[in-house]
């Protein structure tokens, strides 16, 4: 088995493989979504998310990854299917449970943004949930020291850096508590500074077991940090499963215009060269790699 072939794991993507069962937090059941001049943006999207898991979402623009986020967090609801939170299917006013259990951060922290302090920025999403006020000013110093913003309290947001913006709508959902994290590529516009800030929060958020889903164009990225991605084309999900099964596919990857990963390629290289201890295996990072090279 090469090192494609290695960690497999099947899941039960749009085309009805066998998934390994665990704790089922968000399900979308044929879900269909067109928008408002009839062009349609997913079809027929089977899709179930289990608690805790790390996800990368990748695919061409235009694909529907940012259309399938809102569709998660309910800010659009489906033209047709279902979609179903801890096992409720979600109706009419049910939508409330998807929106507090599921959040999203924006791609552009303008969009999301609005208030005219970064306190009460924060603070906007608890207020609406029917908290205390003692309830809701505990979850803004908890969700500005998480995002290391003390001390921004009383700026106004518009006058931050783009990074700075970034770490505010961060913690604009931490604050809301929410058990799925859906960030819409988050690292677009941060330098290699944020970067590394923005997966040092992932690392965190992980820990406390939420769950994670990123849309990202980086490949690496997902590489490093993702369990099992998702791969959408034309609105349709056309894989789905762990790293090495879904980049083994060379067609898919490359009717998605997806590249491989340069630590997949480095390994699968290094392993052809027989330079490395052990095969069949998928280091994530750099130093991975090294403990596995042949020593001469």
């Amino acid at each position: 088995m090469g090192v494609r072939g290695a960690l497999h794991r099947q899941y039960r993507g749009s085309k009805g493989v066998l998934r390994m069962k665990e704790e089922e937090i968000l399900r979308l059941q044929d879900v269909s979504f067109s928008y408002g001049d009839g062009r349609r943006a997913l079809s027929h999207v089977n899709l179930g998310i289990s608690a805790g898991e790390r996800i990368a979402v990748l695919g061409p623009n235009g694909a529907g990854k940012s259309t399938l986020f809102l569709l998660m967090n309910g800010v659009f609801s489906p033209s047709s299917g279902s979609i179903y939170f801890r096992d409720r299917k979600i109706m009419g006013r049910q939508i409330n449970v998807l929106r507090k259990g599921v959040g999203i951060i924006f791609q552009d922290a303008d969009s999301q943004i609005i208030a005219p302090s970064v306190r009460s920025e924060i603070s906007f999403g608890p207020m609406n949930l029917g908290l205390t006020v003692a309830e809701v000013e505990q979850r803004v110093e908890y969700a500005a020291a998480f995002m290391q913003l003390k001390g921004f309290e009383d700026r106004p947001p518009h006058a931050l850096s783009g990074g700075e913006k970034k770490r505010v709508s961060i913690a604009d959902i931490i604050a809301m508590e929410p058990e799925v994290f859906l960030f819409d590529e988050p690292a677009a516009s941060l330098d290699c500074a944020g970067t590394e800030a923005l997966e040092q929060v992932l690392a965190e958020l992980g820990r406390q077991g939420k769950t994670l889903l990123i849309s990202t164009h980086d490949v690496d990225f997902a590489w490093r940090w993702a369990q099992r991605v998702i791969v959408l084309q034309n609105g349709t999900i056309t894989g789905d499963g762990t790293l090495s099964s879904v980049f083994a596919q060379k067609e898919l990857l490359k009717k998605a215009n997806i590249k491989c990963p340069m630590m997949l390629r480095l390994t699968e290289m290094l392993e052809q060269k027989n330079l490395l201890r052990e095969k069949g295996r998928a280091p994530k990072t750099p130093e991975e790699l090294e403990a596995l090279l042949v020593e001469h």
